[in-house]
């Protein structure tokens, strides 16, 4: 006789889901997955490119990017959603992406900071932040940008009290907090007209 687990379930049917999986194990002991590590393939449409790899069903954004694409923009703050290093924009939204399953989101846009503009053309956000010196130690900034873009697109960038509501998710351990709602709102202008 044997007995199932919640961790049996959990573990073996995310195996199943994952697909490519030959069988789950039971027997005396815990449950197993046989045939396979656990790796799928997963397609990412990254900036406009897709991208494909191999890699665990378990796989955050934040860990596709940073481990399997070498897109190392996107910071590991805290690595539980409390501090918005990590935030990307997947089909326009900001998201956060170390709590987010790269399997999820097969078949959506991905918007990373390295698609956002380039040294000979920065974004409006970008340039803002420099000219602002919104940024002190810098490791935030690739979140703090991202998300202040999609506070703009998202038509939440009209006061200073609506941009620091909306941008409360993305901490700075510097405080540059004045000079992040200047650079939105000096690019919010930029954006809007062009």
């Amino acid at each position: 006789m044997f007995t199932i687990s919640r961790r049996t379930v959990l573990t073996g049917g995310a195996a199943l889901a994952a697909g490519g999986m030959d069988a789950i194990a039971v027997a005396d002991g815990p449950a197993r997955v046989t045939g396979s590590k656990g790796d799928v393939p997963l397609s990412l449409n990254v900036n406009g490119e897709t991208r494909s790899f191999t890699a665990d069903v378990r796989v955050t954004v934040l860990d596709a990017l940073r481990e399997h694409l070498n897109m190392t923009g996107s910071k590991k703050g805290c690595d539980q959603g409390q501090c918005g290093a990590c935030t990307v924009l997947i089909d326009g939204k900001r998201v956060l992406s170390c709590l987010t399953l790269a399997v999820s989101v097969q078949g959506q846009s991905i918007e990373t900071i390295e698609g956002l503009g380039k040294p000979d053309g920065l974004h409006p956000m970008q340039q803002a932040f420099i000219d602002q010196d919104a940024f002190q130690c810098g490791y935030c900034t690739p979140g703090q940008i991202m998300s202040a873009v999609g506070c703009v697109r998202e038509g939440h960038a009209n006061s200073d009290a609506d941009i620091r509501e909306y941008m409360s998710g993305n901490l700075c351990r510097c405080a540059a907090y004045p000079n992040i709602v200047a650079a939105i709102k000096q690019a919010r202008a930029r954006m809007e007209s062009g």
